[in-house]
């Protein structure tokens, strides 16, 4: 006789073949056209994939919203999902394997819907299912050779690693050399160049460094000297040319929250491709739009009787539309020379 766990099982395969059969049996014939091919955006259509949560902004849940507010099409795929974040006392939930991912890649090409301008990932926990991140980087670029991959190397912060040690080496070695932009922060930058990052000058022989790695665009996120936070972002134009490089100074906020380095990133993807010879610009309005959600968040940490300081905060996504949309630019690029 059956278990009930097995027949459980059985009748879900049953219904999810079902469901496929019903789905394809409306319109037999022919699936509708890919409007993002047949009718061209003006921003593009991203395949992001990054962790999910069920409550709280983190990975996608960070990365997605923001992205559709500034035009894009996004889907995601969760490369785990968690009822929250792991800062939380107990977290639970699935984590996708390489060869699940490859599935829906499948999925998605068996039905000619491979077609993207954009590749984001975020943080990615394995080897295994680092590698099979790359495949999908070549497969993607079969179908659309000028694919923007924008990889934010999640590794870690403040000198603990959060992931594998083996880990650095595969973004270093295979995943720097295809990527289109890079967006690490100072210790991932550090983990990947094999330098120390002390001052201004050596954030941006960094990003030269990295440049002659792969990357025509690279975004130090933030990088702390004297107790000053800055960003350096750094644009190699041509190969064989001096990059443009510049700074942003910010203002730290005395809060830690959650979710931050999903949301720079997908605004530095969403604002560099608006302003596709403009990375300066693309910055200032990233860390603007940023800034202005944080500095929300506290206030509404606060006005409750919350005190900031205490835990790591979510950030208020949601309530932040219109910063995220219209960003009024308070952070300005100063150029180097």
């Amino acid at each position: 006789m059956l278990t009930s766990s097995l027949t459980s099982r059985l009748q879900f395969a049953s219904f999810e073949s079902h469901i496929c059969r019903s789905i394809s049996s409306r319109n037999p014939v022919m699936a509708p056209p890919i409007l993002s091919l047949a009718i061209p955006s003006e921003t593009g259509r991203v395949l992001s994939i990054q962790s999910h949560t069920v409550q709280g902004y983190v990975g996608n849940k960070s990365a997605v919203f923001p992205l559709q507010l500034l035009g894009y099409d996004v889907d995601p795929v969760n490369s785990v999902q968690f009822s929250n974040h792991t800062g939380y006392p107990t977290c639970k939930g699935q984590v996708l394997n390489g060869q699940q991912l490859w599935d829906l890649i499948e999925g998605l090409e068996a039905n000619d819907l491979l077609y993207y301008t954009h590749l984001l990932t975020g943080y990615i926990g394995s080897v295994s299912f680092l590698n099979t991140v790359l495949e999908v980087v070549n497969k993607l670029r079969t179908v659309n050779p000028n694919l923007t991959y924008v990889c934010d190397p999640v590794l870690g912060d403040e000198g603990k690693l959060y992931v594998p040690q083996e880990l650095v080496a595969v973004y270093r070695e295979k995943v720097v050399p295809v990527a289109s932009m890079l967006t690490p922060n100072q210790f991932e930058a550090e983990m990947l160049t094999g330098s120390r990052i002390m001052t201004e000058k050596d954030g941006r022989e960094a990003c030269n460094f990295l440049h002659a790695a792969g990357p025509s665009k690279v975004v130090i996120t933030s990088i702390n000297i004297d107790q000053n936070l800055l960003l350096i972002g750094s644009h190699l134009k041509e190969k064989g040319q001096p990059p443009e490089q510049f700074k942003i100074a910010i203002r730290k906020i005395p809060a830690y929250f959650t979710g931050t380095g999903d949301l720079m990133t997908a605004l530095l993807l969403g604002w560099s491709n608006k302003h596709h010879d403009n990375l300066a610009r693309a910055a200032e309005l990233a860390v603007s739009s940023l800034q202005a959600l944080l500095q929300r968040t506290v206030d509404d940490y606060t006005s409750v009787g919350y005190d900031p300081k205490s835990s790591s905060l979510e950030i208020r996504l949601i309530q932040s539309q219109d910063d995220i949309r219209h960003p009024q630019i308070r952070y300005n690029a100063e150029q180097y020379h």
